[in-house]
C-alpha cells in the first residue's frame, strides 16, 4: 500500500493516450539516462530518454536502449555505433558519465515498427544528427537565462 493522502485527481490533468508519433525527424534531448541490467542478466544496457522540444509534439517522451555491455558483439558494435552518432550530434565527443548528454538538443529520426508479439505500433529511434541550424538569437540577460531551457537558448 502506499499513503495517497493530499492527492486530489480533479486538480491533476490526466495521462492522455500514448499512441505513437508519426515517422519523422524531431528536435529533442535527453532528459535521462540509466545503466540497467538486460532482460537476460548477460549484461547491460544503457537507456536513454529523449524528450521532443518543439512541434506539434512538444513534451513526448521516447526511450532507446543502447546494449553497451552484451555477450553477442555485433550488438554491442551496434549500440556503440549509435552511442557515437548521439556524442557527435551533441557536440560531445568523450563523456565520462551519460549525464554530460543531457539537455543537449539533436535531431532525432523516429521511426514507426509493429511488435512481433502484439501487432501494436510502437516508436524507434533509428537516427541522430546534429541540430539543424537557426538563426542567431540574441543574447539573452541574465534575468532571463534561469528560466530559459538550455535548449531554447
Amino acid at each position: 500500500m502506499a499513503n495517497l493522502s493530499g492527492f486530489d485527481a480533479n486538480q491533476i490533468e490526466p495521462t492522455g493516450d500514448f499512441e505513437p508519433i508519426p515517422a519523422g525527424k524531431y528536435l529533442a534531448v535527453i532528459t535521462d539516462s540509466e545503466m540497467k541490467p538486460n532482460k537476460a542478466g548477460t549484461g547491460s544496457l544503457l537507456q536513454l530518454t529523449f524528450q521532443v522540444i518543439e512541434g506539434d509534439y512538444e513534451n513526448r517522451l521516447l526511450w532507446t536502449r543502447l546494449n553497451l555491455d552484451h555477450p553477442n558483439a555485433t550488438a554491442v558494435q551496434i549500440a556503440r555505433a549509435d552511442l557515437s552518432a548521439i556524442c557527435r550530434a551533441v557536440g560531445v565527443l568523450a563523456p565520462k558519465d551519460s549525464v554530460e548528454l543531457h539537455n543537449l538538443p539533436l535531431m532525432i529520426n523516429v521511426r514507426c515498427k509493429k511488435r512481433q508479439d502484439t501487432g501494436d505500433v510502437v516508436n524507434e529511434i533509428k537516427g541522430y544528427s546534429p541540430r539543424e541550424n537557426k538563426p542567431a538569437r540574441p543574447a539573452a540577460t541574465a534575468a532571463q537565462t534561469p528560466a530559459t531551457p538550455p535548449w531554447k537558448r
